[in-house]
């Protein structure tokens, strides 16, 4: 019994996650991104890289700007800060989970040593969203080479 209410949790959340993706007609061609971010500081205007302001839509048959990297790095930007949101909002609640399981110990060990792992995980969370955030940097550095 509890096998099928999991499948059948699992299977409807699947299928809210699916139905946008399904009601919504694709565009015929893509011919734009619009900025999220400032990139015009990125400082490649000697290697002919130009992107618009943030806010500002970038057409991919425009002469003016390379839109193909610009419109590629706004979306890596994009994508890593709502990683680095969500990684921080799970180091948050591991680290209140420990700090509970510490305070109500009361000389368990299995349960201080429980608190004290889901501290150390939160540690190594906020490292990787911290990496989360070098992405966009490496990214950037291995498009100026090629």
């Amino acid at each position: 019994m509890r096998k099928i209410l999991s499948i059948l949790v699992l299977g409807g959340i699947i299928a809210l996650m699916a139905s946008p993706v399904l009601a919504v007609e694709p565009p015929k061609e893509i011919t734009k991104c619009k900025m999220r971010h400032d990139l015009t500081g990125t400082g490649w205007s000697d290697l002919g890289i130009v992107c618009p302001g943030k806010g500002e839509e970038c057409p991919l048959d425009s002469e003016d700007f390379t839109c193909g990297i610009c419109c590629l790095l706004d979306t890596i930007y994009t994508v890593t800060d709502w990683l680095f949101v969500g990684i921080v909002l799970l180091v948050v609640i591991f680290v209140l989970l420990g700090a509970y399981n510490l305070l109500t110990a009361a000389g368990d060990s299995n349960k201080y040593n429980k608190g004290r792992d889901y501290i150390l995980w939160a540690a190594i969370g906020m490292i990787a969203a911290l990496l989360a955030k070098s992405i966009p940097a490496i990214a950037k550095a291995l498009l100026a080479l090629g």
